[in-house]
């Protein structure tokens, strides 16, 4: 066995056959000849994929794995690291994509022909898709600092790609071959936006991301463009979303990242998506940056955020500042004016920036300089969950290079928040695509737009020139009219009445006093689970489903799935009507039983999943027990700063089972009570606040 063999988890052993873990540390302890770690920790063993792939189909258990499992392991395990497997997969791809023929004359043959030929074909394809065909190590180093790497001092930018040599390629043999096997299948584009995605989502610490949505709408902002440039790519999102389709040509496209694997991969997926031409460089931007004359038609950024290690020492008379020298704490507005040298007469620029940057006092003198010439368009403050961070309402600039025009008199304010998701679901984006091009388009033709309340208007840029020179636009833009109007309001009071009339309808009636409290034989969940009464698992593994994921806070909130997971090894646990879920911190006194409408949802961190035998408990019993006050405080231990519950430890009667659904049918009906309950409160904060801003800001008047 070579040194460099590829390797593979138990959990990755468990996805080839399709079976859990279990059933491979059965294996292991049943079979003298399964294959002996080479790898990892006496904990967590890694295996050789060439020897786990032969026994497994030794012994019938390899013959319905999935292609693309296949590929995907060969990709994780490669002995380079995934990110060397992953460009010489897209190299593969790209030649698949553009000189089919050339791929079938030169896989013909042993992996050494393979190795050897592969580098001269490549160069037939890198150098009228890339305009050069340097050949060397593929990528540079791996990034830290969140897929950004750390800069000191200038370092020369160089292009993204270099065509990996014979050596390089010998030990990513197997996985090219079965790229191309998976290509014939999907699509070489599609295969490689298949592994891509399987790799991001596996690291997703690593990579700062900007969504799909938000990318389309920053190309749609910026509008139809020759030229687009990218100063800080990332994974090629915004590129992708403003090049034209396959079928197009003509359009040049411009990227550059400090991280070079991600360059390496931008330039891939981009010439994979489009026939455009695609000049992708790796280096820190700031400081060396790869397109200096570049006059580009639209520079689309999403840059790092709050960084202080940008060049501030090194930049100090560089000629981009051309609005004014950054503060060290002002990056952003370094690559907002990085972005405005780079744009051609009338470009159009659209940097997403975090909501400080409108309004920090260190940055104020540069904003208005922005004003004042006409550069900044636009500010739009987006939904919360746009973006990471998913917390912070980020902002959008939209900036056009000042020609010889006089200045704009106006600069547009838009605020989309009232698009937020629920829970943590995400933004409606149709909402906000609609609202904010809408607007931003009558706009653009107009130069000024009536106003829309709570939602965009253009102010005056002599009304924004005080001492503070804020643009976040929720200080600017009116309310809406009492959340809609009195129309909408007179909706809300007769909803509030129809669900306060059900509420009532459902208060529980009197329950029959106890002449004293009964002496129930007790058991706890522990030795219910040990007795095989129910199955106890806790949540946080988000899998390889996509698939929504139940958070603690649509628990306690009686809400649907909302949350997400980042991808692993581990299989997640999916809910299924009857299950009893309950959060163990935060010290309340919660059991939710799940319904149709929340079955088959990933468990989230800090839940456990009861899974009662329905021959034995009654879900509804069981969740009515757990809710006890007492219960709870007998199970929960206290640290300085957090309660946890241990399920464990929960008490039960030793109840008959008819006995335990009599009670399951009280137990329900003050879950439907507190359900209308909480419906009612949520109507009443709407109608109370509705009232309160009408009649502050004039649109409703006492009567």
């Amino acid at each position: 066995m070579q040194d460099n063999a590829t390797e593979v988890t138990a959990a990755g052993i468990a996805r080839l056959a399709g079976v859990g873990r279990a059933a491979v540390s059965n294996w292991r302890r049943r079979h003298a000849d399964f294959p002996k770690p080479v790898g990892g920790t006496e904990t967590s063993p890694s295996f050789a994929l060439a020897e786990v792939e032969a026994w497994l189909r030794g012994h019938g258990k390899l013959a319905e794995v999935p292609l693309r499992e296949r590929v995907w392991q060969q990709l994780a395990g490669h002995p380079a690291g995934p990110v060397t497997a992953l460009t010489h997969a897209g190299c593969v791809l790209l030649l698949i994509h553009d000189r089919p023929t050339v791929w079938l004359e030169v896989s013909a043959g042993s992996d050494e022909r393979l190795a050897a030929m592969l580098p001269g074909a490549l160069e037939q394809v890198f150098t009228p898709r890339f305009g050069t065909a340097r050949r060397g190590t593929a990528t540079g180093a791996a990034p830290v600092n969140g897929g950004r790497p750390e800069t000191t001092a200038a370092t020369p930018s160089a292009p993204a790609l270099a065509v990996p040599v014979g050596p390089e390629l010998l030990p990513s043999a197997p996985l090219l071959r079965g790229a191309a096997e998976l290509a014939a299948e999907l699509g070489a584009r599609q295969t490689f936006e298949f592994l891509l995605g399987r790799h991001l989502d596996a690291n997703p610490r690593q990579y700062t991301l900007t969504p799909a949505a938000l990318a389309e709408l920053m190309a749609r902002l910026a509008g139809p463009a020759r030229t687009v440039l990218d100063p800080a790519c990332g994974a090629g999102a915004l590129l992708c979303a403003a090049a034209p389709g396959p079928e197009q040509s003509g359009q040049e496209l411009y990227a550059q990242d400090g991280a070079p694997e991600l360059a390496a991969l931008t330039a891939l997926r981009l010439a994979l998506h489009t026939r455009a031409a695609v000049h992708a460089a790796a280096g820190d931007t700031l400081r060396a940056d790869a397109h200096p004359h570049l006059r580009a038609d639209a520079v689309l950024c999403h840059p790092p955020f709050n960084e202080r290690n940008w060049g501030h020492d090194e930049l100090a008379y560089d000629p981009r500042w051309e609005y004014g020298f950054p503060a060290r704490t002002e990056s952003e507005l370094a690559w907002v004016q990085h972005a405005l040298a780079r744009l051609a007469d009338g470009g159009t620029a659209v940097v997403l920036m975090p909501p400080a940057a409108a309004s920090r006092r260190s940055g104020r003198r540069i904003r208005a300089d922005l004003l004042r010439r006409g550069a900044l368009r636009a500010v739009v403050a987006l939904p919360a969950g746009a973006a990471p961070p998913y917390n912070i309402p980020l902002h959008l600039w939209v900036l056009r290079r000042p020609g010889r025009a006089a200045a704009h008199p106006e600069v547009l304010l838009a605020d989309a928040g009232r698009f937020a998701g629920e829970g943590r679901g995400g933004p409606d984006w149709q909402g906000v695509r609609e609202a904010v091009l809408g607007a931003w388009r009558a706009y653009d033709r107009a130069g000024r737009l009536d106003e829309r309340p709570g939602l965009a208007r253009s102010v005056p840029v002599i009304e924004l020139l005080d001492d503070d020179v804020d643009l976040a636009p929720a200080r600017h833009l009116p309310p809406p009219a009492a959340a809609g109007g009195a129309e909408q309001l007179a909706g809300v009071r007769e909803r509030l009445g129809e669900t306060l009339r059900l509420t009532a309808e459902l208060t529980p009636p009197p329950a029959e006093a106890a002449g004293s409290a009964p002496r129930w034989p007790l058991t706890t969940v522990g030795e219910l689970a040990r007795g095989g009464a129910l199955l106890l698992r806790t949540g946080g593994n988000g899998g390889h489903a996509r698939v929504p994921v139940l958070t603690d806070h649509d628990v306690l909130a009686g809400t649907g799935p909302s949350g997400t997971l980042p991808e692993s090894d581990e299989e997640a646990v999916l809910t299924e009507p009857g299950d009893v879920v309950l959060p163990v911190l935060g010290g309340g006194a919660v059991a939710r039983v799940i319904d149709e409408a929340a079955s088959g949802a990933a468990l989230g961190r800090n839940l456990v999943l009861l899974r009662p035998d329905p021959a034995a408990l009654d879900a509804w019993f069981l969740a009515g027990f757990l809710r006890g006050t007492a219960n709870n405080r007998r199970a929960s231990s206290y640290a300085s700063t957090a309660t946890r519950l241990d399920v464990r430890r929960l008490h039960l009667p030793r109840l008959p089972l008819a006995e335990q659904r009599r009670y399951g049918a009280r137990f329900r009906a003050l879950d439907e009570f507190e359900r209308a309950l909480k419906h009612a409160g949520r109507l009443g904060e709407q109608l109370v606040r509705g009232m309160y801003d009408g009649l502050t800001d004039g649109s409703l008047t006492p009567g």
